[in-house]
């Protein structure tokens, strides 16, 4: 640690901070709420963050008609109700008819 890291900041780093943080609030406060987010249609490369995929991947997806979508207009949307439902039918839960993993069988010592 240096002396340097010890002064008091300065005024125009103080300035600075509240700017960052007014910003900050200004987004937090002009963010949607969930009822917005439930109401929007949302384009594929906007899904795509929530999804974690690319928004090519959802192209593809609804146009194999892998995936539920809308139409809104000629542009396909995913509402709030078709991303849960893409995550919900994702996973994957082990067959319980599945054969276990066969054990090694124990060396013997040498």
């Amino acid at each position: 640690m240096t002396r340097n890291d010890l002064d008091p900041p300065t005024e125009t780093t103080l300035i600075l901070r509240l700017t960052e943080l007014a910003a900050a609030v200004e987004r937090l406060a002009s963010a949607p709420s969930a009822a917005e987010l439930e109401l929007k249609c949302f384009t594929p490369d906007e899904a795509a963050p929530y999804l974690g995929k690319t928004a090519n991947w959802i192209t593809e997806a609804i146009r194999d008609g892998r995936i539920p979508y809308t139409t809104v207009g000629r542009s396909p949307r995913l509402t709030a109700a078709h991303i849960r439902w893409i995550q919900a039918n994702g996973e994957r839960v082990p067959n319980r008819y599945a054969k276990p993993l066969s054990k090694q069988p124990a060396r013997a010592a040498a």
